[in-house]
């Protein structure tokens, strides 16, 4: 472990991540297989032959470590993150965006050391945005420095959360209700269809607030958290206490606007 540098688990990550978006930029156009998860969550064959290649590359450049990805642990029942230096991996994120051809599409990839997000990549290669992140070592777009906004005004910011796949009347409710609240409170709201991207959005500061509240698993977050917090921007559980990247909960922003965005989810929930 010793004799591997973070820069090398980089490097690895952004090949594994690159050959992965060929397959998405390849079957983007296309026709798509598609199947339900639940009523409105889909997989394709495009999700599963990415992850099949993105664990065959990172095994094979770092057989001892631990991997945890969408499709595999959903299959294999829940990993336990350890403190193992741990591969979080999401091959396809915005399946609905790829199966409707809307461009949000990303892989996903970040490693955890000592539960730590460490490294993280994350690949849009329909737009071609690659975004990358080592802890303590900044975040870049395409090879460029990026950072937060600087809006300290509610008010004048721009908030992105998401639908969640659930479609039961309590939490449509519960969703609808509080984008309701905080259309007042913020300038506009966007649902983008990516989780990851939208910490890469926090990240380079085309975004200013985003929550989600349910989605799917470590794998949505742990690439996006490290890119998200080397841009200067803090990650936290909606409800003020401390960001848990298992607990299927997150909020983010720049530092400026967190304490009001805390006193805003509070008084909605």
């Amino acid at each position: 472990m010793a004799n591997t540098s973070v820069e090398e688990f980089l490097a690895v990550a952004v090949d594994a991540a690159k050959q992965a978006g060929e397959i998405i930029r390849n079957g983007f156009h296309q026709k798509k297989q598609v199947e339900h998860k639940g009523s409105v969550d889909l997989v394709t064959e495009t999700d599963k032959a990415c992850e099949t290649l993105i664990f065959n590359h990172l095994k094979q450049h770092f057989p001892t470590h631990k991997f945890i990805g969408e499709e595999t642990t959903a299959a294999c029942g829940a990993s336990e993150l350890t403190d193992e230096p741990t591969w979080i991996v999401d091959p396809l994120d915005g399946t609905t965006n790829f199966v409707h051809g809307f461009p949000f599409v990303c892989v996903s990839i970040g490693l955890t050391i000592g539960k730590i997000p460490t490294v993280g990549v994350v690949y849009n290669p329909i737009m071609n945005e690659l975004f990358t992140g080592i802890h303590g070592k900044g975040a870049f777009l395409n090879g460029n420095p990026i950072k937060v906004s600087s809006q300290d005004e509610l008010v004048k910011a721009l908030l992105v959360t998401e639908a969640g796949t659930k479609r039961d009347k309590l939490n449509v409710d519960s969703c609808t209700n509080r984008i309701n609240k905080f259309l007042f409170k913020v300038r506009s709201l966007r649902m983008s269809g990516s989780c990851a991207l939208n910490l890469c959005g926090i990240a380079c500061g085309r975004i200013d607030l985003c929550y989600e509240l349910g989605f799917g698993g470590p794998w949505d977050v742990a690439a996006g958290a490290v890119i998200a917090q080397e841009a200067g921007g803090v990650l936290f559980d909606p409800s003020g206490k401390e960001f848990d990247i298992t607990s299927q909960r997150v909020a983010a922003s720049n530092p400026l606007l967190k304490e009001a965005f805390i006193e805003a989810l509070k008084q909605i929930e």
